[in-house]
C-alpha cells in the first residue's frame, strides 16, 4: 500500500468507500428488491451510504422495497460500519499516542487513566463482547414481545428483534417496520430496551471501557468519561423536556397520548435525537420550536469513538466549558479539576466549525435544488450531516441530485469529525519560529 494512504485519517475514508461500493453493487441485483427488475443506482448507492455510514435516512421504504436480501444486505453494512467506528476510532486514538514520546504517554496515561498501547487486545475484545451482549439483549428483549405480545410468529419475531437490535445499537436507524415504531408509541417494553441500545452504542467505547474497569470509584475514571457522561445527561434532559413541553398539547403527537405514554416517548425521542434514529412520534408534525431544539441536539451527536454521530458530546461540553471561562474572566478552562490544553480547545472549535459548514452548505444546496420549506431542509440536512436518520418524510420526494448532496453530507458527515481530529492531533508540533503578536477586536 502506499504510503500516502497508510494514514488512518485516509485509510477510515477509503474504508468506508470500499464498503458503499460493495453494498451498491449489492442492492442493484434483482433478487435485494421485491418485484421485477432491479433497484436505480441512485437509490441503491443512497441507501447503502446511509447504512454504512449508519444514519438511517431512506428514499424508499425498508420493509417493502427491498426483499428478504436486500434487508440482510442493508443489516451487513450498517452493522460493519458501527464496528468499523467503534474499532476505527478508539485504534485511531491509540495512534495518536503512539506517536507522543514515551514519557508523555506515561504521563498522560497516569493523569487520565486512558487506554494503553497494551491494552489493544481487550480493547478490540471488549468491543465485540459489548456489541454482542448489547445486541442479544434487546433481541431477545423485542422478539420476546412481538412474539407474546402481539402474536407474531417466532421466526418473523426473532428476525425483527434481531432487526431493531443491530440497527440500535448502531444508531443506524433502520427498522423493519414501515413506520419505524409509531406503532410501538404505547408500548415501553419495546421502546425501553431500543433505547438502552441505542444509548449503550453512542455512549462511547472508551467510556464504557473506563467505567466498566473501575465501576466504583467515578473519581479515578478519566476526564472524557467524566464530561461525556455529565453531557448526555444533561443534554438528554433538556431534550426531555424540551418535547414534553413543546408537544404536550400537539394532538399530532403527544397530545393524543396518556401522561405516562407521553413521557415514555418525550424520553424516547430525546434518546433517538442523539443519532438513534428510530421514531415513535410523527417528525413532519412536529412544532417548530420542537424541530429547532432537534437541531441543536442531532448537531451534538453521541460520544468519541461510538456509533453516534455529530461533532460528540465532548466537543460541545469543551466548547461551553472555553465560554464560561471567558465569561468568568479566566485564563484557562478546566473541569472537575483538571486543565483543558490549548490544542484540545482549538481541535473542539475546528470540528464544530467545519460541521457547521458542512450543514450550511447542505442547507443553500438544498434549498436551490427543491421547494420544501426551509424548516424540513434544515431538519434533513442537520441529520445527514449529523448521521441521525429521523426525517420530516421529504427524502423520498427529493430529486436525485438533491438525494446525491445528502449522500455526500451522510459520508463526510461520518468520516469526517473522526479524521479531521486525529489529523490535527497528529501535526501537532512547535514551528521553529513565532510571529510578533497582535490583538485583533473580537465581538
Amino acid at each position: 500500500m502506499p504510503r500516502a494512504l497508510s494514514h488512518p485519517a485516509r485509510l477510515v475514508p477509503l474504508g468506508f468507500l470500499v464498503l458503499i461500493t460493495l453494498g451498491t453493487g449489492l442492492l442493484m441485483l434483482p433478487m435485494a428488491r421485491e418485484g421485477p427488475g432491479s433497484a436505480p443506482f441512485i437509490t441503491a448507492l443512497f441507501t447503502a451510504t446511509s447504512a454504512a455510514c449508519i444514519t438511517g435516512l431512506a428514499v424508499v421504504d425498508t420493509a417493502t422495497y427491498w426483499s428478504g436480501f436486500g434487508r440482510g444486505v442493508i443489516l451487513a453494512l450498517f452493522q460493519l460500519g458501527g464496528l468499523g467506528i467503534m474499532a476505527g476510532a478508539t485504534l485511531m486514538g491509540l495512534f495518536v499516542a503512539r506517536r507522543l514520546r514515551l514519557s508523555t504517554r506515561l504521563l498522560a496515561q497516569a493523569e487520565t487513566r486512558s487506554l494503553a498501547l497494551g491494552d489493544v487486545a481487550a480493547v478490540l475484545r471488549l468491543i465485540l463482547t459489548l456489541t454482542i451482549t448489547v445486541q442479544a439483549v434487546v433481541t431477545v428483549a423485542v422478539a420476546w414481545r412481538l412474539h407474546a405480545g402481539y402474536g407474531m410468529p417466532l421466526g418473523d419475531a426473532a428476525w425483527h428483534g434481531l432487526f431493531q437490535a443491530v440497527s440500535a445499537f448502531n444508531n443506524a436507524g433502520f427498522s423493519s417496520f414501515s413506520d419505524s415504531m409509531m406503532g410501538f408509541s404505547r408500548d415501553a417494553l419495546i421502546l425501553g430496551p431500543l433505547a438502552l441500545g441505542v444509548f449503550m452504542g453512542a455512549l462511547g467505547f472508551p467510556v464504557v471501557f473506563d467505567v466498566w474497569r473501575d465501576p466504583r470509584h467515578p473519581r479515578r475514571w478519566s476526564l472524557h468519561s467524566k464530561l461525556t457522561l455529565a453531557g448526555t445527561g444533561i443534554l438528554f434532559g433538556v431534550g426531555f423536556l424540551g418535547v414534553l413541553a413543546y408537544e404536550w398539547s400537539n394532538p399530532a403527537t403527544l397530545g393524543a397520548l396518556s401522561a405516562p405514554e407521553s413521557a415514555l416517548n418525550a424520553a424516547f425521542h430525546s434518546v433517538m435525537l442523539r443519532s438513534g434514529g428510530f421514531n415513535s412520534l410523527d417528525v413532519g408534525q412536529m412544532r417548530d420550536e420542537t424541530l429547532m431544539l432537534s437541531y441543536g441536539l442531532m448537531l451534538v451527536g453521541g460520544g468519541s469513538a461510538s456509533t453516534g454521530g455529530g461533532v460528540k458530546v465532548t466537543t460541545f461540553v469543551v466548547l461551553a466549558l472555553v465560554v464560561w471561562a471567558v465569561a468568568r474572566g479566566q485564563p484557562d478552562t478546566d473541569a472537575f479539576g483538571r486543565r483543558i490544553p490549548d490544542s484540545v480547545q482549538r481541535e473542539a472549535l475546528a470540528v464544530m466549525m467545519l460541521a457547521l459548514a458542512l450543514a450550511g452548505g447542505g442547507i443553500l444546496a438544498l434549498l436551490s435544488l427543491t421547494d420544501f420549506p426551509l424548516r424540513d431542509v434544515v431538519f434533513e440536512v442537520i441529520s445527514a450531516t449529523a448521521t441521525v436518520g429521523l426525517s420530516t418524510g421529504i427524502t423520498p420526494d427529493l430529486p436525485p441530485a438533491a438525494q446525491a448532496v445528502l449522500v455526500v453530507l451522510m459520508f463526510t458527515g461520518r468520516v469526517g469529525s473522526i479524521t479531521v481530529a486525529t489529523a490535527l492531533a497528529l501535526r501537532g508540533g512547535r514551528n521553529p519560529y513565532r510571529y510578533p503578536e497582535e490583538r485583533p477586536i473580537v465581538g
